[in-house]
């Protein structure tokens, strides 16, 4: 048995400013993808039995070995030696020590290039299953909020300045179908991720006769990367697509937080939140600072640079496997957190808000009206331009009266927002996400194996 904690390691050891270096944020970052690592290494091992590369004693001591370390992982139990670098190499470390020939037999095949590609996809893929889930119902809420205060007016703006009626209605089905296409771009992203390198080994294959197409099925991917070296071109590729699909998510969320904050200052007083919302002043004790929103919209807009960053990092990389994608990890995984966290924020303080239900009875926002009236002259007969000029010469000479009711009817307006067609969007989007594919594809894997009973 081996006592290296290290699975590359031979007999010089490696100096000690070195390991601490390359190992950098490593032994933290790996625990939150070791539940994954144990899953892939499942249907390794249960692939490499059905090909007749591990005896049936052996398959059955490393599928209980890694089930005991899963619980462990689901307990809180999981921890990396010192010294370990990794966390293939903490699960491997662990099977040794229960069993020495089982734990050696069990990276037979493989790389630790694939396994790190293929926990990221994992990891990648039911974060963005928990991410669509917080999505989806701070969608419904949007529409129900738009429903609910349909009636409302606000005045719209362009360039900061007065611009056309607009309502609440509009305004909350706005960044509802935002999100339609936001999770129209994570889908594209999840295409990707959900396809299977395990088997690829360093990017060249292996001798051994693996059976990729099982592992596939076994992990419930969609379809797996077919080209060994492609299976590994995918590193940082992958991560660059998806926090893209991430960074659209947030550039929706950091507008919202920009509109409330805006909204809910003295200056504009469209909305209100109470107090247990807002924060105070050291000072200044009537104060009442939006700082959720504006927390909000920084993390939004520091995702925003996250898929600028991968691109730096791994700008004219060759092919195969370099260190320089651990570095990687720093960001994209805390991406996801960071994220989801900002959705359940929004989810959390948005039934709170309070609208002002006269905002347009107010005399600085009559000229928010001069639209209708050009288009009400129109429909009179007016040519367009010429209702125009008349509009403007009424503004400059302090003549405009406002009060024209606003009577709108095309798709998307004031008047007839259809969020029925917003909400079919979305719902056939959800769909084609099919989750429930991979979830009882993995429940399978950890519960259903009649071999180990026998």
């Amino acid at each position: 048995m081996s006592t290296h904690n290290k699975v590359w390691q031979k007999s010089q050891k490696l100096d000690p400013l070195i390991e601490a270096f390359t190992i950098g944020q490593d032994q933290q970052l790996d625990l939150h993808l070791a539940y994954w690592d144990v899953i892939g290494s499942l249907a390794h091992s249960k692939m490499l039995f059905k090909v007749g590369l591990l005896q049936s004693i052996v398959y059955k001591q490393l599928q209980h070995g890694l089930k005991n370390i899963l619980k462990q992982i689901e307990q809180g139990n999981f921890t990396l030696d010192t010294g370990v670098e990794d966390v293939h190499s903490q699960v491997e470390l662990q099977l040794t020590r229960l069993n020495p020939e089982a734990g050696a037999r069990l990276h037979t095949g493989r790389s630790r290039n694939d396994q790190i590609a293929l926990d990221l996809r994992l990891f990648s893929r039911a974060q963005i299953k928990e991410l669509v889930q917080n999505v989806d119902k701070l969608f419904e809420l949007l529409l129900q909020l738009s429903e609910q205060y349909r009636d409302v007016l606000m005045p719209g703006y362009t360039h900061f300045q007065i611009a056309m009626v607009s309502s609440f209605g509009l305004w909350f089905a706005a960044y509802a179908e935002s999100l339609v296409d936001d999770l129209l771009q994570l889908q594209a992203a999840y295409r990707i991720v959900n396809k299977n390198p395990l088997g690829s080994a360093a990017g060249y294959g292996s001798a051994f006769p693996l059976d990729r197409s099982y592992t596939t099925q076994l992990l419930g991917f969609d379809d797996l990367n077919v080209n060994s070296i492609y299976a590994q071109l995918t590193r940082g590729k992958m991560e660059r697509v998806v926090s893209q699909a991430l960074a659209g998510l947030a550039e929706t969320l950091s507008k919202l937080a920009m509109d409330l904050v805006l909204f809910q200052s003295p200056n504009f007083a469209f909305v209100h939140f109470p107090e247990s919302i807002t924060t105070g002043s050291s000072i200044m004790p009537h104060k009442k600072n939006p700082d959720v929103f504006e927390i909000l919209r920084a993390r939004c807009n520091q995702l925003k640079s996250l898929p600028v960053e991968i691109q730096l990092i791994t700008t004219n990389l060759p092919m195969g496997y370099h260190r320089d994608f651990q570095i990687l990890k720093e960001r994209f995984l805390p991406a996801f957190f960071t994220l989801n966290q900002c959705v359940q924020m929004v989810n959390h303080v948005l039934p709170k808000i309070q609208i002002n239900k006269n905002i347009l009875d107010q005399t600085k926002y009559r000229l928010v009206f001069t639209v209708e009236a050009v288009n009400d002259l129109v429909k009179q007969g007016l040519p367009f331009r010429e209702a125009y000029h008349r509009v403007a010469k009424q503004v400059e000479q302090n003549q405009f009266k406002a009060g024209i009711k606003i009577h709108h009817t095309h798709i998307g307006s004031v008047g007839n927002l259809r969020n029925d067609l917003i909400k079919k969007q979305m719902k056939a989007l959800r769909r084609k996400f099919n989750f429930t594919r991979w979830t009882s594809a993995i429940e399978q894997l950890i519960h259903d194996d009649p071999i180990l009973n026998e």
